[in-house]
């Protein structure tokens, strides 16, 4: 622990105070950073693993260039605390990921600092490209632009796409390859096993790191020696290294691998760099978790901090409440796909990258060789499953809903096309909470609902989600999707006989006669509450779980045709081509005269917050819900009644 009086930290409001410390000083940061981070997750959790882990690295960088002259690109940006915390947001770090506060993830609009806004992984090498190349139109020849990517990234195509292009360049990027092994869980496939060959053969960088600083004590004919050195690697990798360098193939000049959490080691690195021109690489090692035992022995537990805990000791408060808790709706995946798989031994699992986060490990630990965890990669886990499909297999692909939009033109071309029976499970639909925007799965019902041949669904408990998976999985099914929110759902007793769900086809929950809701998913529950409140005020509301948004139950809306001049559809997604969309469009095509009010995420970006907040600004908590059911019942009287007094505040 630092001496509070001794604090450097606590001088720093920007790097610019950073560059006035001695190197030697730097270490004492490092440590100070470490502590403020353990001290605020333990309060706040959030991204713990990856930010421990980069801490030397963020320091080096930010002490080294003239940062935000200099542009720092960070990949995913789940790793950023140590840079935000240096760049002038430590005082309000306590507001990380809470509603109304700082963003958990690099976001050009809080900080100039921020270079560009990040939150999926693998885009950090064709951004700082792009950065690179404007800066050079500019005329702007001594601005330097930095990527940082992790190993895990590293597996996603487009970071591939971003060195073939850049390598092919003269720009003046380096891209920073910080190698940890994981990402979420343990980083697999061929890029990862050559990276690790790359730490434990360290013959050829060695060599060349010896004959490079011999040449540099030689005043005159040093620099042009080590010119040639530069030109004559491959020759020097022939002799030493079995195979040829994969960044050096793509036209880098690579560098390393070197220690990640020697700070002072990694400045002097970075100021040899700077003098060297064109596309290079450095290739550092970190440990994820450094600094917090618990952390280092668990990455994947700890990634993002389980919750709130004891910073001696790494102990995780839990809820002492004596209400039992329902299950996830991710633990009830896991559960019935083994059951699935038990029954039907066609059935594979497939995630990119995420098997503890969707519960797909569970499948793992009792079919390892039908279960493939494909990378950072969701346009080739798709494809990949397209290809199972056509050799005869049932994939279920568990993709995040957010990450499902990467994959959009696979999901199209290669399995609905094709009318391929492959299982989508979209896990994380709708407002995930405290990782923003560009985790919020809010737009998959509406572009899954545009593809032919596509069944979408979204089950409304955690019954229904095992229903779902059974249907999804008998004969002739073809395109699936399921999609279902973070967290806990509402049914205690979740696991039941299997029953199969007829296609498109909804059910009734209640019946009322002042109006009818429509609901999809889980959302649906937010109206049962409802639906039970403005009973007590006297009004009385059908419920429909519609359950399929394509194919649409076209019986259960010709029967609120028939019945009500007034719908409420009620979804968490994006109300623009959701199921509030298909209801329009149905009674408008069918010339039913039908008022349609749409609840759900509105057609703008929503920011972090826990889920409850978010339902809250979306309107459709059972607040929201009640408040639009008084209105227009409201509307409806006055129409009747136009001589009835305004109620004071309802604007109408």
């Amino acid at each position: 622990m630092i001496d509070s009086e001794n604090n450097l930290l606590n001088n720093i409001d920007s790097p610019v105070d950073l560059r006035k410390l001695k190197e030697a000083e730097l270490p004492q940061v490092c440590s100070e950073l470490r502590e403020f981070i353990i001290r605020e997750a333990a309060s706040n959790p959030g991204h713990l693993g990856a930010n421990l882990g980069v801490v030397d690295l963020t320091v080096a960088l930010h002490y080294a260039y003239n940062t935000p002259y200099d542009q720092l690109i960070w990949d995913v940006g789940h790793q950023a605390y140590s840079h935000k915390i240096l760049t002038g947001r430590r005082r309000v770090f306590g507001t990380n990921r809470i509603y109304k506060g700082i963003s958990g993830f690099p976001k050009i609009s809080e900080s100039e600092y921020d270079a560009f806004g990040v939150g999926h992984s693998s885009t950090s090498i064709s951004a700082a490209l792009g950065i690179a190349v404007a800066s050079d139109l500019k005329g702007e020849k001594d601005r330097k632009v930095i990527a940082v990517i992790g190993d895990g990234s590293m597996t996603g195509g487009m970071a591939f796409e971003g060195l073939n292009n850049a390598g092919a360049s003269n720009a003046d990027v380096l891209v920073i390859l910080n190698y940890n092994n994981m990402s979420i869980d343990p980083n697999v496939g061929g890029i990862s096993k050559y990276f690790v060959q790359m730490q434990i053969s360290p013959a050829y960088n060695s060599l060349k790191t010896k004959i490079w600083k011999a040449l540099g004590k030689f005043k005159w004919i040093g620099p042009l020696a080590r010119k040639m050195l530069q030109q004559q690697q491959q020759a020097l990798k022939s002799v030493v290294f079995r195979e040829s360098n994969l960044f050096e193939s793509f036209g880098f000049r690579y560098f390393g691998p070197v220690d990640g959490h020697d700070v002072v080691g990694l400045v002097r690195i970075f100021h040899d760099l700077k003098a060297i021109p064109g596309p290079k690489i450095l290739h550092v090692v970190t440990k994820k978790g450094k600094g917090f035992t618990p952390a280092e022995n668990d990455a994947t537990k700890w990634h993002a901090a389980p919750g709130k805990f004891d910073i001696q000791t790494g102990e995780v408060f839990t809820n002492t409440s004596d209400i039992p808790e329902s299950p996830k709706y991710q633990y009830v995946f896991g559960k019935t796909i083994i059951e699935l798989a038990e029954q039907n031994e066609k059935i594979v699992g497939i995630t990119p990258a995420m098997p503890s986060g969707c519960s797909l490990n569970m499948m793992m630990n009792v079919y390892p060789h039908r279960t493939f965890d494909v990378g950072i990669a969701e346009p080739h886990a798709v494809t990949f499953a397209a290809g199972l499909a056509v050799g005869g297999m049932l994939p279920f692909v568990n993709i995040y809903s957010s990450f499902m939009q990467r994959s959009y033109d696979q999901i199209i071309h290669d399995v609905a096309l094709q009318k391929l029976n492959v299982v989508f499970c979209l896990d994380r639909g709708g407002l995930v909470g405290a990782d923003g925007p560009t985790h919020h799965g809010v737009f998959d019902l509406a572009f899954m609902r545009n593809i032919p041949n596509m069944i979408v669904s979204a089950p409304m408990d955690q019954v229904e989600l095992r229903n779902l998976m059974y249907t999804a999985q008998l004969p002739a099914m073809g395109p699936f999707s399921i999609r279902y929110p973070r967290g806990n759902g509402p049914q205690l007793e979740w696991k039941q006989k299997f029953q199969k769900i007829p296609v498109g086809k909804g059910r009734k929950i209640s019946e009322g006669n002042d109006l009818a809701f429509l609901s999809i998913g889980h959302a649906g529950n937010m109206v049962v509450e409802s639906v039970a409140r403005l009973e007590k005020e006297g009004i009385n509301c059908s419920h429909y779980d519609m359950r399929f948004v394509a194919p649409i139950d076209q019986s259960i809306l010709d029967e609120v045709a028939a019945k009500f001049d007034t719908v409420i559809t009620v979804e968490d997604g994006i109300i623009e081509g959701g199921l509030g969309s298909a209801v329009a469009e149905y009674f408008a095509l069918s010339d039913k005269h039908v008022s349609v009010t749409r609840l759900g995420v509105p057609v703008r970006f929503i920011e972090h917050g826990t889920q409850e907040e978010l339902y809250r600004e979306c309107g459709f908590d059972a607040d929201g819900i009640c408040r639009a059911v008084r209105k227009l019942i409201d509307r409806r009287e006055r129409r009747l009644n136009p001589f009835l007094p305004r109620k004071k505040g309802d604007g109408l």
